[in-house]
């Protein structure tokens, strides 16, 4: 999946134009996109979309609870879990030990619903807290729910009482380019997909396709929109060119024709394993878009 587009559970409008917004996967927000007063609202507007999905709808759709530390968590659970959302996105986790308190909830919500074992997802907003900034590496093995691990710098900057998170130039300053490193470690560490976050300024699609080219160049393999308008930019920067995929098979091929060695040549230079496992990597991203 290469993008992933928050939408408030609380809008139809908004909801209407997820839908159609060709993201691959939609997040029905129940967090911080909803105003306290309109939780319950926005239950029902994720049930309410969540049932009215036909058999043939492709685009995933993830629901992010409120954070464990609130009073809200455990009744969105019980309340969206019977109208069988993909995934549940978990923000301000903490550690692994947070994915493992929101499995066991879920598993017990589906035998209680008699849905079958481990058929919701989770994924995690890993870095919006400075506590969770030390427990990146805690991922691993938690559950085999777990898919994808993303990272946020507003939440992040509020912990840290920051006046701001980018510098003078509109570049994230050394907290948040930190964050953002170790949720891509650590998502690669849990092997789960790692997913860059998102670019606030919707209106600026320059700024948008930069970090979404600096993302892929350093190895996540999707991001975060807060707009249906950003969708577009991001399928485009994260879906495989003819010619990247050409000079993959070409990588792939070189190594079988030699008998797979550690090491081969291909146009003049040297390439190693690391390499085909890179080229391995552009063929699978390029079949599953198209799947």
């Amino acid at each position: 999946m290469r993008s992933f587009l928050f939408v408030p559970a609380d809008s139809d409008r908004k909801l209407a134009k997820g839908a159609d917004s060709g993201a691959d996967a939609l997040i029905l927000d129940l967090e911080d996109t909803v105003a306290l007063n309109n939780k319950p609202a926005a239950r029902e507007g994720a049930i309410d979309y969540l049932q009215s999905r036909k058999p043939d709808d492709v685009q995933t759709v993830l629901v992010r609870m409120n954070a464990l530390d609130s009073e809200f968590w455990q009744q969105d659970l019980a309340t969206v879990v019977p109208a069988k959302p993909d995934a549940i996105m978990v923000p301000k986790t903490i550690s692994g030990a947070c994915i493992a308190t929101v499995c066991k909830h879920l598993t017990d919500l589906e035998k209680a619903h008699s849905l079958q074992q481990g058929t919701i997802k989770l994924m995690n907003v890993a870095t919006e807290t400075a506590a969770s900034m030390f427990s990146l590496g805690t991922y691993g093995n938690v559950s085999e729910r777990f898919f994808a691990m993303t990272w946020g710098a507003e939440d992040l900057s509020a912990d840290l009482g920051a006046r701001s998170n980018r510098d003078d130039a509109g570049n994230y300053t050394e907290p948040y380019k930190l964050a953002r490193t170790l949720c891509l470690l650590g998502a690669v560490a849990a092997d789960v997909m790692p997913i860059d976050g998102i670019c606030k300024d919707f209106r600026d699609e320059a700024a948008l396709e930069a970090e979404a080219r600096a993302a892929i160049r350093d190895g996540f393999t999707g991001k975060v929109a807060i707009h249906p308008a950003q969708v577009p930019v991001i399928n485009t920067v994260f879906t495989p060119t003819e010619e990247d995929i050409a000079e993959a098979r070409a990588v792939v091929k070189v190594f079988a024709d030699a008998g797979n060695p550690g090491v081969v040549s291909l146009d003049g230079k040297m390439l190693d394993r690391p390499h085909l496992r890179q080229a391995e990597s552009v063929i699978a991203r390029a079949a599953a878009t198209k799947s």
